[in-house]
């Protein structure tokens, strides 16, 4: 079956008195994906999807989305997106329940009480309904957003640095609540993010840009499983740990002094044969963590 593409944006160009921004951009989200807009800080994501939601005008370039031509339908093309756009904007003295009743009616729609409390639920945020956003935490704050951007049940959702300045557990959270979105609610979402490990987690589909330039595009465990990444290994035996693997020919495995960890340099297709010769080795396995970087990433690259 053929992929029905939802974004299609191409030869993006914007430019700020001479400055490039956003220099000839192509790339194809599909219905269904959960896609991965990945570019460190600077590299024009931003500014991408403010052309996307037609915030900004590009200096050249098409950008179409539902098959349609935003420069000709954007009215109705808007309708059908949600979108957190850097940090949410939220009425502190209302509740939260109050701040999704207003952003309906001021997207011409008329929340129901069901509706509203269906939101807030899925973003975990239904026993606080009530409550007085200001005193939300930071991670409540972004899930209020979140129910803000769903509010009106869109077909694509473009979410932009969603976890910035969230503690580990409220990146957690809103990993989750993406994954629980693709999975149970079949929507697309657009992640635009500058953490590697952030958006492997969650997407099947990314491009990487860089300077304003498209450095690669396509599918995540095929671009990422034939890159070598660095890997921790915290083991019971780190003497004997470290033998087994050398037994193996991996001649660069290091010893981490400051604990029972091992560091190797490997594909992510060698891990489980490492992980399992360690077993058979008698040494248990308490941890592995990939320390892989999106700066390492593009040293490979490139």
């Amino acid at each position: 079956m053929e992929k029905q593409p939802v974004i299609e944006i191409r030869d993006l160009y914007k430019s700020y008195k001479g400055f490039d921004a956003v220099k000839g951009i192509n790339l194809t989200v599909y219905k269904g994906d959960v896609f991965g807009f990945l570019g460190p800080n600077g590299a024009g994501k931003s500014t991408t999807i403010r052309m996307m939601m037609s915030l900004i005008k590009p200096t050249s370039g098409e950008i179409r989305i539902f098959g349609k031509l935003l420069s000709e339908e954007r009215e109705s093309i808007l309708r059908k997106i949600g979108a957190i756009v850097e940090k949410p904007d939220l009425y502190g003295f209302m509740s939260a329940y109050d701040n999704l009743r207003l952003l309906g009616k001021m997207s011409g729609i008329q929340p129901t009480h069901a509706g509203i409390m269906d939101v807030l639920e899925l973003v975990g945020l239904k026993d606080r309904a009530k409550s007085k956003v200001k005193t939300f935490s930071h991670g409540m704050k972004q899930r209020v957003g979140l129910a803000q951007a769903l509010i009106h049940d869109p077909e694509l959702i473009i979410l932009d640095e969603p976890t910035t300045g969230l503690d580990p557990q409220g990146m957690v959270e809103i990993r989750d609540l993406i994954l629980k979105l693709s999975k149970e609610y079949h929507k697309t979402i657009l992640l635009s993010s500058h953490i590697l490990n952030e958006v492997e987690l969650v997407a099947n589909r990314m491009v990487i840009i860089n300077k304003g330039k498209v450095a690669i595009e396509g599918d995540v465990k095929e671009l990422l499983n034939r890159d070598e990444m660095k890997v921790t290994i915290e083991v019971s035996d780190i003497t004997k740990g470290v033998e087994v693997i050398k037994n193996r020919g991996l001649s660069n495995a290091m010893r981490d002094t400051a604990g029972n960890k091992i560091i190797l340099h490997i594909s992510q297709n060698e891990m489980a044969g490492i992980n399992r010769a360690l077993i058979e080795g008698g040494v248990d396995v308490v941890s592995v963590v990939p320390l892989r970087t999106l700066e390492e990433y593009f040293l490979n690259l490139t």
